[in-house]
């Protein structure tokens, strides 16, 4: 049994990302765990158990869903030798009763016999937090469950996030489950009056007393709900404030939804911005501090094809400009006239003679060809992006380029996802929100 004061993490890794569609793919109809997702030179839930340790915990718990999302994180992680920490997984037989994130977290508590504090966080999300100060905060409240909450304005919060009311010692009165514009204005007025206002989210992380909470699922109510369908804010929280148990609200920096195209890239590009004080402590200190840019040396040293010339020469001879917020990884060739901004470069990518990439993420091995424009979008690994002067590709507004999928010359994409592995021809005109999953789809634009 575990009795002592530390705080063990679980990380809730179970989910399908659908959302983040074609990120979580590596072909049509394999899905990558959302845990290895790549997010700036490494697989998120990387960065999510790093972010734990370095605040103390040293024993981790996963819940997966599925032999593939089990053995893919496991792969990858192994049991927490190489991190110099302890990780669990846990057991297939225990998948039918992931019936919703709390469901699936009531279960595991069981199984794994924890009696003391539990950070239990979704691995599709980058949070900066405070555990100290968080813990502080749950046990002044004496709380059963404290949540980690995001302050924003009605305006980003219609439509997209649910809200907490809470009252003046911290402590949770009720929820609100994604309210719109009309409904934030009837239920907190002032809102409307100052418009700066901001109001406490659910950010999806949880400090939890997990000897208390087990003892509470053996009610019959909950009981039932943790077999047919629990999740942790829709249900569970509003369960426990609505029969007087305390939940607390606890204000962290921020958090990163990576569960979305538009979400994942804001996100990378705010932690090379340096708006994450934790990612800023984590990643290795910028090789231009100032101006917030990180390349590799290897990257340094790498000739391109055109001129035969390194990325290091081409710098200081003003043939390629590399503005503020860029990470470049090992082995990448940049061809001459390349401009970049705000964008991550996944290992041995190439970005050939004349390209532009602003905002967008690079994935590892993906070629973009000369005189492409990527901007604001997601080109996955080992996508091959031709483009020439005279028909260039322009990638726009979200889009995103899955896994080993191939555009040619002249295609101009808006807000188009392409799944993984897909072939497409040259495409103009196509509906922004399009989705081309297969050969039939692309037909339907020729």
């Amino acid at each position: 049994m575990t009795t002592d004061p530390e705080t063990v993490g679980i990380i809730l890794a179970g989910g399908r990302g659908e959302r983040a569609k074609p990120i979580t793919l590596e072909s049509a109809d394999y899905i990558r765990s959302k845990a290895l997702i790549p997010f700036v030179g490494r697989r998120l839930i990387e960065w999510v158990v790093e972010a734990c340790r370095e605040q103390g915990i040293r024993r981790f718990y996963v819940v997966t869903h599925g032999l593939e999302n089990r053995n893919q994180i496991k792969l990858l992680l192994g049991h927490g030798e190489r991190h110099g920490i302890e990780i669990r997984y846990s057991r297939s037989r225990f998948d039918r009763y992931n019936v919703g994130s709390a469901g699936a977290t009531l279960h595991n508590l069981e199984q794994w016999d924890l009696q003391g504090r539990a950070l239990v966080l979704p691995v599709d999300s980058l949070f900066d937090f405070d555990l100290g100060a968080m813990t502080a905060a749950h046990d002044r409240h004496g709380a059963l469950v404290t949540v980690a909450a995001v302050a924003r304005t009605a305006q980003e919060i219609a439509g997209k996030y649910g809200v907490m009311r809470t009252g003046g010692p911290g402590l949770v009165e009720g929820f609100v489950e994604k309210p719109s514009a009309g409904e934030l204005g009837a239920l907190f007025p002032h809102t409307a009056a100052d418009p700066a206002t901001q109001l406490p989210t659910n950010a999806g992380m949880y400090l939890v007393d997990c000897g208390r909470l087990r003892l509470l699922a053996r009610e019959p109510e909950l009981f039932r709900q943790a077999h047919q369908r629990l999740d942790w804010g829709k249900d569970l929280l509003p369960w426990l404030v609505g029969r007087g148990v305390p939940v607390a609200a606890h204000t962290i920096g921020r958090l990163g939804d990576l569960g979305n195209v538009p979400d994942y890239l804001d996100t990378v590009g705010l932690v090379l911005d340096g708006a994450y004080e934790q990612m800023n402590r984590l990643m290795r200190p910028p090789d231009d501090p100032g101006a917030r840019r990180w390349i590799h040396e290897s990257s340094l040293r790498t000739k391109d094809d055109v001129t035969g010339t390194t990325l290091a020469q081409k710098i200081e001879e003003g043939t390629v400009v590399i503005g503020a917020g860029v990470r470049i990884g090992q082995e990448v060739e940049i061809g001459p006239g390349v401009r970049l901004e705000h964008t991550d470069i996944g290992d041995g990518a190439e970005v050939r003679e004349g390209a532009t990439l602003i905002g967008s993420a690079l994935g590892e091995s993906a070629v973009v060809g000369p005189y492409a424009e990527v901007l604001d979008s997601y080109v996955g690994p080992m996508a091959e992006i031709h483009s020439e002067r005279a028909r260039p590709v322009r990638l726009e507004r979200h889009s995103a380029i899955g896994d080993g999928a191939v555009l040619w010359p002249g295609s101009r994409f808006c807000s188009i996802t392409v799944y993984p592995r897909l072939k497409v021809p040259a495409l103009t005109g196509v509906p922004a929100q399009t989705e081309l999953r297969s050969a039939d789809d692309i037909l339907r634009w020729v």
